[in-house]
């Protein structure tokens, strides 16, 4: 059986990137699709020599640092691909990659971390993040994005079974495409992630500084309890307005770009671990708790899957400051939660219970389509 493994693009190392290395460890012979291909020589080893087919959209002038720049192009770049000579195609798809042309005698799998979000149900944020709510330059942005729905909904014919990586992504796939989907939540390395019983006193947060992750919002929390301490991991856009916010308070501390290694380490060390974005999984939630560490979490989108509230962790209602600090000041007020629990949570996200629910799946998905 021929395999073809389709994703949107090689950039960055992210949960989806982790998605994508279970998928080919499952099928070590499949030939890999995607967009553009820049992900650094550091963090490609995952991908080993195999060859990675990337469309036109990578040979355009600027695709390197702007290749988002593309977006009308990619529906047009994901079509080229020729997947006639595949017999099982699988996506691992959150903006074009399930669109790829199949035929009738093809198996066509979609691994969904989420339609579209900035064309479906948070147009109107993205629009306001990128300051084009009003103007020509909405008004076509507004157009292209119109002109993509109607393209996405259509390629959803095409797929054979949706996989979604949580409840909230399948109700999502439900609203957007009037699909059913089974849900296998993404795979966490666990073995990296080991558990530590001994906690320092401090609070941590960590992701790339793009507008949603609200990196801010938990910085903004922290200047009201100048006597709790916050580290912060990561880059970004936001960053030098995030440097801006915590200037001036000897409480908050920007470590910028980390290893790996010294983010597991904080991570194991803190007393919790603080997530403020609305994501469609949320990988590092479960990472923080595979270290014995709680999560204090926007409970909203898959953080209500992953952070058990008042179990292995807590949930705050509102991404508001208010709302932010009133979750440490009640996490501090509570029982101190057992490392040894936390990590009992995070184990259910396993890289082997991953690969078996999608080996089941899609041999299942075979199985019917070899019957009728």
């Amino acid at each position: 059986m021929k395999v073809a493994v389709i994703h949107d693009w090689l950039v960055v190392n992210g949960g989806a990137e982790k998605v994508l290395e279970e998928i080919l460890a499952i099928y070590p012979q499949a030939e890999v699709f995607t967009l553009v291909d820049y992900l650094p020589e550091q963090d490609r080893a995952w991908l080993g020599d195999r060859k990675i087919h990337t469309s036109f959209i990578h040979r355009l002038p600027f695709a390197k640092s702007k290749y988002r720049n593309y977006f009308p192009l990619f529906p047009i770049a994901i079509e080229q691909f020729d997947m006639s000579p595949f017999d099982l195609i699988i996506s691992s798809s959150y903006a074009v990659a399930k669109g790829v042309i199949t035929g009738p005698e093809q198996t066509h799998i979609s691994y969904c971390h989420s339609p579209a979000r900035y064309a479906w149900d948070l147009q109107a944020q993205y629009l306001k993040e990128s300051n084009m709510e009003r103007g020509l330059k909405s008004t076509i942005a507004r157009y292209f994005l119109h002109k993509f729905r109607i393209w996405d909904t259509r390629t959803a014919n095409g797929v054979d079974a949706f996989i979604a990586n949580s409840n909230f992504i399948k109700k999502r796939i439900h609203k957007c495409y009037r699909r059913e989907a089974e849900v296998i939540n993404p795979p966490v390395k666990l073995s990296q992630f080991t558990l530590a019983t001994h906690k320092e006193d401090f609070y941590l947060t960590a992701s790339r500084m793009v507008p949603y992750k609200r990196i801010d919002l938990v910085v903004k929390a922290f200047t009201k309890m100048p006597d709790k301490k916050l580290k912060v991991i990561g880059e970004g856009p936001e960053f030098n307005k995030i440097k801006k916010i915590a200037e001036g308070y000897a409480n908050i501390e920007l470590l910028g770009f980390q290893s790996n290694e010294v983010l597991i380490d904080n991570m194991q060390k803190a007393k919790a671990f603080i997530f403020a974005a609305e994501e469609d999984f949320g990988i590092i939630p479960v990472e923080a708790q595979a270290c014995g560490t709680p999560v204090i979490a926007y409970g909203k989108g898959g953080c209500l899957e992953t952070v058990v509230d008042g179990g292995s962790g807590l949930h705050f209602a509102e991404q508001t400051v208010p709302s932010v600090v009133d979750a440490v000041t009640r996490f501090e007020a509570m029982p101190v939660f057992l490392p040894e629990k936390v990590r009992e949570n995070a184990e259910l996200f396993s890289i082997d219970s991953f690969r078996q629910k999608l080996k089941a799946v899609i041999e299942k998905t075979l199985a019917e389509r070899a019957a009728r």
